[in-house]
């Protein structure tokens, strides 16, 4: 499967009383790169991170939503939705973003990239957004974008092809995840056997479950 970046969006330094950190920073609002950005192991060089407890580190290193969500969204809404709103750094274009496998591997412009979690909705997205159910709508919906870690650093860019080149056998999916982790607990049993998910989602599976660690 190939698709393609719509957009690639880097964090501005917002300063609101809905923010996370403890400073009241924020990075969510990220607005598109006029050119090529450097992809890092720990993220994408000049985007702003404002609370390092929860964003960022090696298996959320880049967030990436798909275009074609945003557009349901802003149906929803009844707003535009611009490239970076969900506080994505890669916007794509034709990208099965919730049906993406865990450890499924993305070539995108000079970088390799893997596909590790999904997005949780937090407090800081809704004040973002002004929307105060945000975090049950955005939960029902169950398409949180994804996560990624850097497996080859390199430069992206806005029109960059998303080409699947590898894809782990076991079939778990970015939404198999969100949902087993909110709303459909059924679903847990799958997440244990997942290598590539990272061990934090795995051992919560496990105490969920009643299941000793291995």
């Amino acid at each position: 499967m190939t698709g393609r970046l719509a957009a690639v969006n880097l964090g501005v330094v917002t300063e609101a009383e809905w923010a996370g950190d403890a400073s009241g920073r924020s990075g969510i609002d990220k607005r598109p790169a006029g050119g090529r950005v450097v992809v890092r192991s720990g993220g994408l060089t000049g985007d702003f991170i404002g609370e390092r407890a929860h964003h960022g580190g090696p298996d959320q290193a880049v967030y990436t939503y798909a275009e074609e969500d945003a557009g349901w969204w802003a149906a929803e809404l009844g707003r535009a939705i611009g490239p970076g709103a969900f506080g994505e750094n890669l916007t794509t274009y034709a990208v099965d973003v919730t049906g993406a496998v865990i450890g499924e591997r993305w070539a995108v412009g000079g970088a390799l990239l893997e596909v590790t979690k999904p997005r949780t909705p937090c407090t800081t997205f809704a004040g973002f957004w002004g929307v105060p159910d945000l975090i049950r709508r955005f939960t029902v919906r169950a398409a949180p974008g994804a996560y990624l870690r850097v497996l080859r650093e390199g430069e992206v860019g806005a029109g960059d092809p998303v080409e699947v080149v590898d894809r782990p056998a076991h079939g778990v999916t970015i939404g198999q995840v969100f949902r087993a982790t909110t709303l459909e607990p059924g679903l847990l049993p799958a997440l244990l056997d997942v290598p590539e998910l990272p061990e934090p989602i795995r051992e919560k599976a496990r105490r969920r479950l009643g299941v000793a660690p291995a």
